[in-house]
């Protein structure tokens, strides 16, 4: 059966078809938590020495600049040994995963909402301030939480460096946290007729969070690795590259392309997929669909734990 109205369009399937999602919910959440557990061990931390980057007094260590960089290009070159690490090779794809997922539910469940990108929801004002049409809540609050979220984020991503704490766990477990809480919020409450509900806009608001401090953390963490919730970026860069492999004759040219190539396609079929299950079990079983990015969430924290700690040595 299909309810509609102007700003509401949900799709109620028979419960033997919401059943049998809820398995597959309870299945892949089990899959997952085995192949988190198969997932080789990190091997030692590595330590990287601080950098003297104070511009006034050369050779004199910045301990707030140094740390900064020497994390961010620890980052960066764990990111280029991908080869030797898997779980290095597997986030960008689960983050993408989830990325996709959460776009499309916040999509279909509230109204319109872009929770992974901040783009389609000035699109959505604009379009609203332009002709004159009444605007949604979550649109107009999801920009300044998604700004707010980031600068919180870099705050405490710089706590953590200050003392020579690695980034990467803590931001994949605040993420996780607000996961869960999205996937709460939208069981306890939804499915929502009403996107400007107060309750749907904290449900939004809470996709919004997650998003942010996913594309925090790939900046800050990941150094190197491709954007995992902005496929405009990704498609743009392969296709650049793959132009690079056909047609450049420069070997070394062409063996940079391909690692960056090598490199982005999971990130874009991580989003391909997680935006079409998020669909279909939105579209199936509703507001419990919201745990598929939780479940992915869950391998994204496990695969972190896998991955080796890097920390600015003092």
């Amino acid at each position: 059966m299909i309810i509609a109205d102007e700003t509401y369009i949900a799709f109620k399937p028979p419960p033997h078809r919401r059943i049998s999602c809820q398995i597959f919910i309870v299945l892949l959440t089990l899959i997952i938590a085995l192949r988190v557990r198969s997932l080789p061990d990190a091997g030692p931390t590595p330590r990287v020495r601080w950098a003297a980057i104070d511009a006034g007094q050369p050779g004199k260590p910045n301990p707030m600049s140094s740390t900064v960089a020497s994390e961010r290009t620890a980052a960066s070159d764990l990111f280029s040994s991908a080869e030797s690490s898997l779980g290095i090779r597997l986030l960008p794809g689960a983050l993408s995963m989830i990325a996709g997922s959460v776009d499309v539910i916040g999509f279909l469940e509230l109204g319109g909402l872009f929770t992974a990108h901040i783009t389609g929801n000035l699109v959505v004002l604009a379009a609203h301030v332009a002709t004159g049409r009444a605007m949604p809540l979550a649109p107009i609050l999801a920009v300044p939480v998604f700004i707010a979220v980031l600068g919180l984020t870099r705050l405490a991503a710089a706590g953590l460096q200050d003392v020579s704490r690695a980034t990467l766990r803590p931001l994949l477990a605040l993420q996780l946290v607000l996961l869960v809480s999205f996937l709460v919020v939208n069981v306890a409450a939804g499915p929502f007729r009403d996107p400007n509900a107060l309750v749907a806009v904290l449900a939004g608001m809470l996709g919004v969070a997650a998003m942010a401090v996913q594309n925090a953390l790939v900046q800050i963490s990941l150094v190197g690795a491709p954007a995992t919730a902005v496929m405009t970026t990704d498609i743009t860069k392969f296709m650049m590259d793959l132009g690079a492999i056909l047609f450049r004759s420069d070997p070394d040219e062409v063996a940079r392309a391909a690692s960056r190539a090598k490199g982005t396609w999971p990130a874009i079929l991580g989003f391909t997929v997680g935006c079409s299950l998020g669909a279909i079990l939105e579209a199936t079983i509703g507001p419990w669909s919201s745990a598929l990015p939780t479940a992915l969430g869950v391998l994204a924290f496990g695969t972190g734990l896998r991955v080796p700690s890097i920390r600015p040595a003092q």
